[in-house]
């Protein structure tokens, strides 16, 4: 059995722990529910978007990187890039918390 928790049930849990938390999760978009990957997407109080994606390591592992950050001066461009991707991937799972220092809920920092 492989050790990688279905995509589906990985997004479920991730709304649920945020709205438990006093934040607010939804779905941007649905991907495969047991092979799709996901796609977090963080922000605070409806600003600051981050993207965070698992990418491989050295060690063969995959460990959550940002993947894109909202730039401030070009609000418009980050919507459109998450379009591109869900474009890109039909499996891909985009999901997205609005609760402050959301990297927590996914093993990280704010500052990693």
């Amino acid at each position: 059995m492989s050790e990688r928790l279905p995509a589906g049930i990985e997004v479920s849990a991730l709304l649920r722990q945020v709205q438990a938390e006093g934040g607010f999760g939804t779905i941007v978009a649905r991907g495969d529910p047991d092979a799709g990957t996901v796609m977090v997407v963080l922000c605070d109080r409806g600003g600051d978007y981050r993207a965070y994606e698992r990418m491989p390591s050295a060690d063969g592992h995959r460990i959550w990187q940002c993947a894109k950050k909202q730039n401030a001066e070009s609000p418009d461009e980050f919507p459109d890039w998450l379009k591109k991707r869900e474009r890109q991937d039909s499996d891909l799972w985009i999901v997205e918390l609005d609760i402050a220092r959301g990297e927590r809920f996914i093993g990280l920092t704010a500052d990693d």
